[in-house]
């Protein structure tokens, strides 16, 4: 058997400030170190558990955050962005997909770093009807290649807002309890060690029991993207598929889920490029 592995930071424990976040800022080799260990603790938690070939996707940022010094025999990486779906490249092929470190989406009242895929840009994402967080999107995307989403581990306001309402098979395990944007509260390492090893030998169970599901949406696939500016929806509108709605808002249909979030990224990195042409104007 074969398990897929998303990791991002935002919803890592103890990760509060920005300076965790950024390949120069001053705490971001603890982040990388905290993002190591929990995902080799899933890893070889799942290894132990019959799957012999653990796939992990690097997903925050530059996509170069773990470190791969001592990476089991059994585990392949995938390192580096502009790549397709993104945090969920690799999925393809795999039976399980864990998500780990894990956040809620722009706008939620009480999470770390709230946002949605690019907190500069990107104000809301519709699937089919759904707002989604970056978790429910990669986990419609991974439900079209057949994977299920076995467990969540993140921030506790996503595990309540979007898990265990889209996906309520799928283990939570909570790695922090939000204050604000810039606080939050967390176990020890050997609690979350312990919580994190139970709860992929349970999803692991519910997964060979069959007691769990892709999650799946419709074909074809209406997106609406709600951005932060009126820049970035009049760059988008350039695109003949795409309509647009309002000052920040634009439609498009795609035909399959990987199209919608291929598409989705080309948007996101065309608002990169207008950011930089207003600082260059500036």
């Amino acid at each position: 058997m074969k398990a897929f592995i998303s990791v991002d930071l935002e919803g890592l424990p103890f990760v509060v400030i920005l300076g965790q976040l950024d390949l120069k800022g001053s705490l971001y080799q603890e982040a990388r170190e905290i993002a190591t260990k929990i995902t080799l603790v899933v890893a070889e938690e799942l290894y132990q558990n019959g799957f012999e070939q653990v796939i992990i996707a690097d997903s925050h940022g530059p996509m170069v955050n773990l470190l791969i010094d001592n990476l089991p025999e059994y585990v392949e990486i995938i390192r580096g962005g502009f790549r397709p779906i993104s945090m969920v490249a690799g999925v393809e092929g795999c039976d399980v997909a864990l998500f780990l470190g894990y956040h809620a989406k722009h706008g939620t009242a009480k999470s770390t770093f709230d946002h949605t895929y690019s907190g500069s840009s990107i104000h809301k994402l519709v699937i089919n009807g759904i707002e989604v967080s970056e978790c429910l999107l990669n986990a419609f995307t991974a439900g079209e290649y057949n994977v299920p989403v076995i467990l969540v581990a993140g921030d506790n306001q996503l595990l309540e807002d979007d898990v265990k309402k889209y996906t309520p098979w799928a283990e939570t395990v909570p790695l922090k309890h939000s204050f604000s944007r810039f606080a939050a509260r967390s176990p020890s390492m050997k609690k979350i060690e312990k919580n994190l090893k139970e709860s992929v030998f349970r999803a692991v169970t519910n997964f060979k029991e069959g007691k769990v599901k892709p999650l799946v949406t419709e074909n074809p696939v209406k997106i609406e993207l709600t951005f932060r500016g009126t820049a970035f929806a009049y760059v988008a509108d350039l695109l003949p598929f795409v309509k647009r709605v309002d000052g920040m808002k634009i439609e498009y249909i795609a035909d399959t889920m990987t199209e919608a979030y291929n598409i989705f990224q080309l948007l996101v990195t065309a608002a990169s490029g207008v950011l930089a042409a207003m600082k260059y104007q500036s």
